[in-house]
């Protein structure tokens, strides 16, 4: 099995939450405001902050969008500047890496700032729904592309969409989703998503039972 995208996620946990504590200090809000403004209960954001808790990439998403920084700054990377034909190139597992439940991501192309994607690569550890607590779900769209093995994605307004290697899907984020590894190893993918402040038409969705 290849085994590039596995990093300890307490290393990688422990990382982002300083990252995190950074950047709200930077901005000099307490953990009350950044609570507010980031829509994330001020627990849980200083649960993240100790190195307590792995956040999903909803709740990145959110810090993100309160904080008003690029992604790329929680993984480590200093994105460049928005401009006039750049590009990024990201070597073999080069990216920046973080680990949560259920999922090994490996973020590409973080030297730009401001980007209209946000590019992964994704190792699927959760073989079972019970992996998660509830549906993924924020704001934009989302492709992604099965690179090796088996993935079934689960969501609230479809029936199980089962993929194999070359399958791809396109999909909305609002809807709630989550993706497990059908196969006996961990799935790899290609995962895509718009970043978080580009505007979208907004909807809602219940919680996963």
């Amino acid at each position: 099995m290849d085994t590039s995208l596995t990093k300890s996620p307490e290393s990688s946990t422990s990382d982002l939450g300083r990252r995190v504590r950074a950047a709200r200090l930077a901005h000099d809000l307490t953990l009350e405001t950044a609570s507010r403004l980031c829509g994330v209960s001020r627990s849980t954001l200083s649960k993240i902050e100790n190195g307590l808790m792995s956040p999903t990439f909803d709740v990145l998403q959110k810090i993100v969008v309160g904080l008003k920084i690029d992604l790329g700054e929680l993984f480590g990377s200093t994105p460049k500047v928005n401009a006039s034909g750049r590009r990024a190139l990201t070597r073999k597992d080069a990216g920046q890496r973080h680990a949560y439940r259920g999922y090994q991501m490996e973020l590409l192309a973080t030297d730009l700032a401001h980007k209209a994607m946000l590019p992964f690569r994704i190792r699927i550890t959760a073989h079972t729904l019970d992996a998660f607590d509830d549906w993924g779900r924020h704001e934009g769209e989302e492709f992604l592309y099965v690179i090796s093995g088996s993935v079934c994605l689960y969501s609230e307004l479809y029936a199980p969409t089962h993929l194999n290697a070359g399958d791809s899907l396109y999909f909305d984020s609002r809807t709630g989703h989550a993706a497990v590894s059908t196969s006996e190893e961990d799935a790899e993918v290609l995962w895509m998503a718009t970043s978080a402040d580009l505007p979208v038409a907004g909807g809602g969705g219940a919680s996963k039972k």
